[in-house]
């Protein structure tokens, strides 16, 4: 196997692994002003999409907060873990 088709072979795995979803869960601890600023540092969200993103994990107790490749998800679940966020990732079906 050549360079060029292990290339193609590791791209088409990737694009067929997309996308990846980042949950963020309610917890009785931290609170709605803090939340949105953890979302606009660690997703450079604006006030808004960072606001309306908290209010549906405060009232719904959840919200997908990013979806996208693996590796990217996996390093902002660990970003969210770090500012005390209860988060996980999950494979979109």
């Amino acid at each position: 196997m050549n360079a060029a088709s292990t290339d193609t072979q590791s791209l088409t795995s990737t694009k067929l692994d997309l996308p990846w979803t980042v949950i963020v869960y309610d917890d009785p601890v931290n609170l709605m002003q803090y939340v949105t600023m953890v979302f606009k540092k660690v997703f450079g969200y604006s006030e808004e999409k960072a606001t309306a993103l908290m209010k549906q994990v405060h009232l719904k107790g959840r919200s997908l907060v990013w979806s996208g490749e693996k590796e990217k998800a996996e390093f902002y679940v660990q970003q969210l873990h770090s500012y005390q966020l209860n988060a996980s990732m999950e494979k979109e079906s």
